[in-house]
């Protein structure tokens, strides 16, 4: 047996699964009806309990080879965990992967329920432990500050494709999901990955062909350090930026963001291309937006969500660099964005002449 306590009182009784022990973070719900492997590795969970709107998870059970990276998330929550997977691909139960991961989880509670109590009052802190009362005594510790610190590589590394390079990419890692460098690397890229702590002239000096600022958990405020690097960075090569990316590169340019009520999290959310007319369903996770009103005259607004109409994506046209809220490589989701990753090369391409 264990609970889900809300920050606003409510509590949910279950089934334990995972990792024994307590866990404290912000609860968030994602829609993804495929991908459970992807989002339980992706480090823009980080600090996070997540909620599984789709009613069975672990069908498939472990797939290491669709790992985004290590997990980062604090909790789990789903309607009924699958105890026998049935895919050729399995590697074993996904209950065990939670268990080696140290995540605690819990399963058997309504989270069309939970999902709207958060659609209506915002994303909050919550507790999952086996101490219906225990949300007073852990409530200090669901919060996680300087998220990016603790997803970041701690050293350079490069990742080279099959063949010979016709690119070389600096990327910096803010929580970078593995599917993005398999991306780049699937073009041509030498992908030189670097730490969220590097500094632009150390990014830069290896003249790459390009920049790419990736995705990542967390408030884009926080990280003033790693904004003001690239207001440095841009126009000198041509830029991408990809969710947190697109964030800390609005915040670089003197724009600003906020918090969204509860965020995008799935693989169905459309967005709407500003000079086409055109709409892709996109693989989203944040819970913060740009403001694009602070750069008029800056940049312009090139993609905005079809459900609300917050800003997906930005192009600071005269500095070769453009960003974008979603995620274009979509492990898992929908690919309608993948050519963003030929734009970047295109732009690549165009500044080696």
């Amino acid at each position: 047996m264990a609970y889900l306590i809300l920050a606003n009182g409510d509590v949910y009784k279950g089934e334990r699964i995972g990792a024994r022990g307590d866990a404290a973070g912000e609860l968030v719900f994602t829609t993804g009806m495929t991908g459970y492997n992807e989002t339980l590795t992706d480090p823009s969970y980080a600090g996070q309990i997540i909620v599984q709107t789709f009613p069975l998870i672990g069908n498939c059970g472990k797939i290491s080879p669709d790992f985004e990276g290590k997990s980062a998330a604090r909790g789990y929550v789903v309607r009924e965990m699958c105890d026998f997977p049935s895919n050729f691909r399995s590697e074993g139960q996904l209950d065990r992967f939670l268990s080696d991961n140290g995540i605690p989880g819990i399963c058997g509670v309504d989270t069309r329920q939970i999902t709207r109590t958060i659609r209506e009052f915002g994303v909050m802190d919550a507790v999952i432990s086996d101490d219906a009362g225990a949300f007073d005594r852990m409530a200090g510790e669901a919060a996680l500050r300087f998220a990016v610190g603790s997803v970041t590589c701690k050293s350079i590394h490069v990742c080279r494709p099959d063949s010979e390079p016709r690119f070389r990419v600096s990327l910096v890692d803010y929580g970078v999901k593995r599917s993005i460098i398999t991306n780049l690397t699937a073009r041509g890229c030498e992908v030189s990955v670097f730490p969220a702590t590097s500094g632009a002239d150390e990014i830069l000096s290896g003249s790459p062909d390009g920049v790419v600022l990736s995705n990542g958990p967390g408030d884009p405020s926080e990280n003033v350090f790693q904004y003001t690097q690239i207001r440095s960075m841009m126009g000198k090569v041509p830029v991408f930026g990809i969710c947190l990316g697109h964030q800390l590169t609005a915040l670089a340019a003197g724009g600003s963001t906020y918090k969204l009520k509860f965020g995008h999290r799935g693989g169905n959310q459309p967005v709407r291309e500003t000079g086409s007319g055109r709409v892709y369903i996109t693989s989203q996770n944040h819970g913060y937006a740009v403001d694009p009103t602070g750069l008029a005259g800056i940049g312009r607004m090139s993609f905005f969500n079809a459900n609300d109409g917050s800003c997906e994506g930005m192009a600071y046209e005269d500095m070769d660099c453009f960003t974008v809220q979603f995620h274009p490589e979509a492990c898992g989701g929908p690919r309608d964005t993948g050519f963003l990753f030929d734009r970047f090369i295109s732009m690549m391409e165009n500044r080696k002449g």
